[in-house]
């Protein structure tokens, strides 16, 4: 029987709570801060939160993707919907919040910006040692490539690894936090020689360096995206190249933009294969000499 009731307008959805509507759809934040709210990507398998809700603004932000936006953006993108047909599963399967959220009167949540940095030295903490140990890098590569930043977020302080980007900001990794200091961009890393290798992230980087440090094999240069944001507009650099290896994650992102460089040309390689049945290089690095795992399906949810 059709309801007769007015379907709501996009501003009125984007009034809607969307910490309500992530748990409407079963979506359950990980880690919660003062307005910050942060989620295992709804987007992609992952295992360390990168999607953030500001609740205060009621506004999202993938870090794995470099995107965001509102409620509209998000279910636009989460549904693969058209606006219409999207605010009428909002009007009919979503209809108890529909008033605008309160607005939460407390302190102004942390960003990255907010992020500062106390100092940077080599990498000296137990911690950060045992961690590198875990994720089964070389120490000596992360000492070369990696600094220990010891940063301020609040009233809190920590030390991360903290790997350098091309325009002086950091990427921040310890066990329990995951971060940026601006401003976000790519790291390049170029040797003499005509072949480019692509990361995701620079621990896919460090396990490259580390599974082969005792190869003697042709050189390569290196471009870590630090986000996926950047395959697109990092196209001028790797055309530069007469071959470019992708290793990027076996998820629904990092096979779209493998599948976006091979649409470019023949140079472009799928380097994926190698660890096929494991989300990225470094966790098939890690599980070397494990029981095989059961085999990652990307896309699921």
């Amino acid at each position: 029987m059709k309801t007769n009731k007015q379907t709501i307008s996009c501003e009125a959805a984007n009034q809607m709570d969307l910490v309500d509507y992530l748990a409407y759809l079963g979506h359950q934040p990980k880690k919660v801060g003062v307005n910050d709210y942060w989620y295992l990507s709804p987007f992609r398998n992952e295992k360390t939160a990168s999607f953030k809700v500001n609740r205060r603004k009621n506004v999202w932000y993938d870090h794995g993707q470099g995107i965001g936006g509102s409620l509209i953006d998000f279910g636009l993108r989460y549904f693969t919907f058209q606006i219409p047909e999207l605010l009428e599963k909002l009007t009919t399967q979503f209809p108890f919040h529909q008033q605008i959220p309160p607005v939460i009167a407390k302190p102004q949540a942390q960003t990255e910006s907010s992020i500062k940095i106390i100092d940077i030295n080599p990498i000296n903490s137990m911690e950060l040692f045992q961690y590198l140990k875990v994720r089964r890098i070389d120490f000596h590569i992360a000492n070369t490539y990696c600094k220990q930043v010891r940063f301020e977020i609040g009233n809190k302080t920590g030390n991360a690894l903290g790997f350098p980007n091309d325009n002086g900001g950091y990427e921040l990794r310890n066990p329990s936090f995951k971060g940026s200091v601006s401003p976000k961009a790519t790291t390049t890393i170029r040797n003499p020689c005509k072949e480019m290798s692509v990361f995701e992230g620079f621990f896919d980087f460090l396990s490259y360096l580390t599974i082969n440090q005792n190869q003697s094999q042709q050189m390569t240069n290196f471009l870590v995206l630090n986000s996926t944001s950047f395959f697109e507009k990092s196209r001028p650099i790797m055309e530069e190249y007469e071959k470019v290896r992708l290793y990027l994650d076996n998820d629904f992102t990092g096979d779209g933009c493998a599948k976006l460089g091979l649409s470019w040309s023949q140079k472009y390689q799928d380097e994926s294969k190698l660890y096929a049945g494991y989300k990225d290089l470094n966790e098939w690095v890690q599980s070397i000499g494990k029981a095989q795992k059961r085999s990652y399906r990307p896309g699921l949810k």
